[in-house]
């Protein structure tokens, strides 16, 4: 028997081993009908475009920095086998490399940027409700709310609208 009734298919420790299964059944059909809902609320997919967006941002990013950067950092740093990096006691310190992962870094930061985040900022001003329309929809819910606890306050002092005793 595993936790809170669920068993195995074919398992058969109690007697009430059917009914058990298909609560257990039940009980699956809603976990996956909740993960449904959950995968398909607006922020998890737009979580997982962010992130397949950004890892193929990321790609493209460092390509142009193997292809342009380095060999432009390595030119302008003396050039040949030297460009880019220092010896220290036979020790080879590639700073080129360090520059570069700098260099990648703000562009994949600025791509994504006004790739991804821009568009998608001017698509929810586009289509989210204007300010005053909320603002004005909160106003009338306020009043209604104002209006009911004044009603139960009256009727809590005994003088309802249609009289002691309430509605």
């Amino acid at each position: 028997m595993f936790p809170d009734g669920w068993y195995l298919v074919g398992h058969s420790d109690t007697a009430d081993h059917g009914a058990n299964r298909w609560e257990s059944d039940a009980r699956l059909g809603g976990m996956i009908k909740g993960f449904k809902e959950f995968l398909m609320r607006g922020n998890v997919v737009e979580l997982a475009v962010a992130v397949v967006m950004g890892a193929a941002m990321t790609a493209l990013v460092a390509s142009f920095g193997d292809a342009f950067l380095n060999p432009l950092i390595t030119l302008v740093t003396g050039g040949g086998d030297v460009g880019g990096s220092f010896t220290v006691n036979g020790v080879e310190f590639p700073y080129g490399v360090f520059i570069n992962g700098l260099l990648v870094f703000f562009l994949t930061a600025l791509a994504v940027y006004f790739v991804i985040v821009l568009p998608m900022n001017k698509l929810r001003e586009r289509f989210a409700p204007p300010e005053e329309a909320v603002v004005e929809e909160l106003a009338r819910e306020v009043v209604v709310l104002e209006e009911i606890r004044d009603l139960l306050r009256e009727q809590r002092q005994g003088r309802g609208p249609s009289g002691p005793g309430g509605l």
